[in-house]
């Protein structure tokens, strides 16, 4: 084929006369080739299934692209293209213009004979194709129609189409006439006529229907007047679909020149010019050189006549024909001489050399292809070899690697909990210590009403409880926090290389963002819930002082209940309120109601023990000088006792004022609220523990959550790369073979 490509133009002398035409060779060609494009596009699409395959595999990722799909499935529709084109039995040569241009009559003129209607009250008004046939008659077939429509003169054709009223411009009318009357047809080659350009504004489609597949243009202009804009707006669309159309431009009519020689050069010349430019500068089809080549006066209607003379054994001069017509038939020659080498070097350049290069470089392609797949494969298939080695190794090290670590980070588990809860413990102890600091903070309304004292309890509960809880948080979250943190990081740490390198880098993920926060949860109002103040005024040397003083708070509260049965149920067992100048009230301990009332003896014991304790050291010295001043001032002394007596009485009275009152009730809840506080030390310090160890537990357990889940990836993994490397070496197999 590139040789037939490579050959200089063929030459002939008349192909109506039987001799050589170049055409012939188009025949033997295509059938060559078209035996070895259906060879081509069955290879092309078993590799294109192959690709399609490999590339949809998921767990063949890379080693067949999208990009190399698509190409290939491209390849084998360009290749169906191909062959679809090569598939045709003909070349084709369409002939454009305006209505009554001459077109039919070129056609026929080129046939030799009045195969299409023309003339004088003829206009096609339809697509109209002809073909050779080898039967002995002509017929007609009408588009959607298998009907042959036998015709057997011109007359009857047009007939036929003007009396077919479904027939629009749009149609095409396939008219087979026998090979055996045109030498022409007989090189599959099929001529179409065309309803001016000017007739309908569906150019579009009349392209997309008629053009696409024609080898040759021929633009039949009038040379009595200029190119029109329909013929160049149409040929510029065709120009748009297709790429550098073979186009030439017959100025038909030139007969007419012959009636005014004096301007038929200049009149010619003007013609060239614009044909040359529609050619060169805005089509772009040609070069400004070979343009003239393509452009054409003649006179169709002269040749037609001519030759039908001579067909009929009469001279070809014959008949009245104006100036010149030899010179425009030798014209008209010219143009089917190089009409016919132009479409037989267009048929084997475009159909099949064009298609030989193209099918050489689809091979080549597909072949690259397949080596890429080939190659890809086999790497791919080391690749995943030396991997499941990898991962082999990698499951047996995070197995027993994990198995040391539990033990590990349970002792350190253990150890940060008891040390917590040991530096939880002495805080709370030392707050407790410093409980009335915390008190003697607090300040809110006070009255002694029992509606008032309510809210102010509550209200101190609540201070005392917020209080104690950020001084317990001053002291110990903050160490607590580092502790944690601190071991949460070596749990990270450790765990760390047990872990695929994917989460690593995510592994902060598993750690709790916020700050931990140990929870004391005090529950003061609880524990406190029982306080009963007793803020009622008490006269330091009133009787109920001096026996306290006398017997001590025990002792004192027994004797009070012999004495007075209704004591315990008017009085609490609280501490006694002081007056201002009473001093320091002594912490006494609650009551137990698991000692009996003290008996009368019991309390005349206690007595006698006192007057004589009262009786040691300085207290007998007081009397003895008492008396010694009764004696020397008398009554007076008395009286001033008494008085002194009253004023300190009044004195305190006096200064028990509300102020006085909440101080007493403070002390009071200081002295309750740490005994009780006492109590739930232990229980809030293995609390704090048990938090701090269920935070660090929970860490590690989502570590070893993941570890687990890696060990399950590691193992599917695995698996995964065994049965990738068994279909890689199935891809490899089979591309290898596909190559070669």
């Amino acid at each position: 084929l590139n040789t037939m490509a490579a050959a200089p133009p063929f030459r002939r002398s008349d192909s109506a006369r039987g001799e050589f035409s170049p055409l012939k060779h188009f025949v033997v060609a295509k059938k060559k080739i078209s035996d070895v494009f259906e060879q081509l596009l069955n290879y092309v699409k078993e590799t294109s299934e192959f690709v399609e395959e490999t590339c949809g595999n998921k767990a063949l990722e890379n080693i067949a692209s999208q990009d190399q799909k698509l190409e290939i499935q491209a390849y084998a529709d360009k290749l169906a293209v191909i062959k679809e084109v090569l598939a045709r039995r003909h070349m084709k040569v369409a002939f454009f213009g305006r209505t009554s241009n001459g077109k039919s009559t070129v056609v026929n003129a080129m046939l030799r004979d009045r195969v299409l209607p023309s003339g004088i009250g003829h206009t096609t008004n339809c697509f109209l194709s002809v073909e050779g046939t080898d039967d002995d008659k002509a017929y007609l077939k009408t588009e959607g129609s298998d009907e042959e429509k036998s015709i057997k003169t011109v007359n009857q054709l047009a007939h036929a189409l003007h009396m077919d009223e479904s027939l629009d411009a749009g149609c095409l009318v396939r008219v087979f006439w026998p090979k055996t009357k045109c030498a022409l047809l007989r090189d599959d080659l099929v001529l179409v006529d065309s309803p001016g350009t000017d007739v309908t504004s569906q150019l579009d489609s009349w392209i997309d229907k008629f053009c696409l597949d024609a080898d040759v243009f021929v633009l039949v202009a009038n040379s009595e007047s200029t190119l029109m804009n329909t013929e160049k707006h149409f040929f510029h669309k065709v120009n748009e679909r297709l790429s550098k159309p073979n186009i030439f431009i017959l100025n038909n009519r030139w007969d007419a020149s012959a009636n005014e020689p004096e301007y038929m050069e200049d009149v010619r010349k003007q013609h060239t010019d614009r044909c040359v430019n529609f050619l060169v500068e805005e089509l772009k089809v040609v070069d400004r050189d070979q343009a003239p080549n393509r452009i054409f006066f003649v006179s169709a209607k002269e040749v037609l006549n001519s030759r039908m003379q001579r067909a009929q054994g009469m001279p070809e001069t014959g008949g009245a024909l104006a100036e010149g017509f030899q010179e425009r038939l030798k014209e008209f020659q010219s143009f089917e001489r190089r009409f016919e080498e132009c479409i037989s070097q267009s048929a084997v350049k475009t159909k099949f050399e064009q298609h030989t290069i193209r099918a050489k470089q689809i091979t080549e392609k597909v072949k690259s292809i397949m080596d890429a797949i080939n190659i890809e494969a086999a790497e791919k298939r080391v690749a995943a070899q030396e991997d499941r080695e990898y991962q082999m190794d990698r499951l047996e090290f995070v197995k027993n690697q994990l198995n040391l670590l539990i033990d590990d980070i349970k002792k350190k588990i253990k150890a940060i909990s008891e040390d917590v809860e040991s530096k939880v413990s002495s805080a709370m102890g030392e707050e407790i210590c410093r409980l009335h600091v915390i008190v003697d903070e607090f300040h809110a309304d006070f009255h002694p009403s029992p509606h008032v004292l309510k809210i102010y309890k509550s209200e101190l509960l609540a201070h005392v409880e917020e209080g104690m809880g950020k001084n317990l948080a001053f002291r110990c979250s903050d160490a607590v926090y580092a502790s944690v943190q601190s071991s949460q990081g070596y749990m990270i740490e450790s765990m760390l290389p047990l872990l695929p390198s994917s989460v690593q880098s995510q592994v902060h993920m598993l750690v709790p963002s916020r700050k931990f926060d140990l929870s004391y949860d005090l529950n003061c109002a609880k524990l406190c819930s029982d306080f009963q103040e007793n803020i009622e005024f008490q006269f330091s040397m009133g009787w109920t002082a001096l026996v306290h003083r006398f017997l001590g708070s025990v002792n004192a509260q027994r004797a009070l209940k012999l004495v007075d049965k209704n004591f315990q149920a008017s009085r609490p067992a609280l501490p006694l309120a002081c007056t201002p100048s009473s001093g320091p009230p002594s912490t006494i301990a609650p009551p137990n109601h698991e000692t009996t009332l003290m008996t009368q003896e019991d309390l005349m014991v206690a007595m006698a023990t006192n007057v004589a304790s009262l009786t040691s050291r300085t207290s007998m010295s007081v009397i003895l000088v008492g008396g010694l001043v009764y004696r020397t001032v008398g009554w007076r002394l008395i009286a001033l006792s008494a008085s002194l007596y009253g004023l300190l009485y009044l004195y305190e009275r006096l200064t028990w004022t509300t102020r006085a009152k909440e101080r007493t009730l403070k002390r009071q809840f200081v002295d309750y609220a740490t005994e009780k506080l006492q109590l739930i030390v232990s229980f809030t310090s293995a609390n704090c523990s048990h938090q701090v160890q269920q935070e660090m537990a929970t860490t590690f357990a989502r570590l070893c959550q993941q570890v687990d889940q890696t060990q399950k990836e590691l193992e599917a993994k695995i698996r995964q790369l065994t049965a990738k490397i068994d279909q890689l070496e199935t891809v490899q197999s089979h591309s290898k073979s596909l190559r070669s």
